[in-house]
């Protein structure tokens, strides 16, 4: 049994990184089979459904693995504005890292998903639990409408990022973290 979790696994960490730099329309079934090294039949083993099931499980992952570090970030800064400065230098390596190809694991996926339901539902639910727990660390420091403010620094970070990649420079990301700084400082 292992082994079937490993490959399922294996199988959604490529589908992951495939769709992060090449989005939805961009990356094939094959791709994936042959970045993952993976034995042909066991793709559509573990996804009956096809590429749809398997972008939205993709998507989901990503989602709750983002997640998690943007907590952990709230949590370990004293403040908000440090924290988004670690994300949006987090952010930035990650970019520069991979040389502009990886973008945003769910913001790639969500722009060319189009008419695939399921997948822009993952997207969907991945930005609102990352805004909830945006939401909620701004709100434990008193900031006043954490809900909205939490809806500004997500947009501004999707936006930031689609506009580094494009341009080939991390300079949108420290812009996000410089300019709304301010918001952050409280009431």
């Amino acid at each position: 049994m292992a082994r079937r979790t490993d490959t399922r696994d294996r199988t959604l960490r490529t589908a992951v990184d495939l769709f992060r730099a090449r989005g939805y329309h961009g990356t094939g079934m094959n791709q994936v089979i042959s970045e993952g090294r993976l034995p042909k039949g066991s793709l559509y083993f573990h996804f009956p459904e096809g590429k749809e099931q398997l972008a939205a499980e993709a998507v989901e992952l990503a989602a709750a693995e983002v997640c998690g570090w943007v907590d952990l970030a709230f949590s370990q800064t004293p403040d908000p504005a440090t924290a988004l400065a670690v994300i949006t230098e987090t952010l930035a390596a990650e970019l520069t890292d991979s040389d502009f190809q990886r973008g945003c694991p769910i913001g790639t996926v969500a722009h060319d998903a189009g008419g695939a339901d399921r997948v822009r539902q993952a997207c969907a639910d991945a930005f609102t639990s990352w805004h909830g727990v945006i939401s909620t660390h701004l709100r434990e420091y008193g900031l006043a409408e954490p809900d909205a403010l939490a809806t500004a620094i997500l947009a501004a970070i999707e936006g930031a990022q689609l506009v580094a990649r494009s341009q080939r420079d991390i300079a949108p990301l420290r812009a996000v973290a410089t300019m709304l700084s301010p918001l952050l400082k409280g009431n």
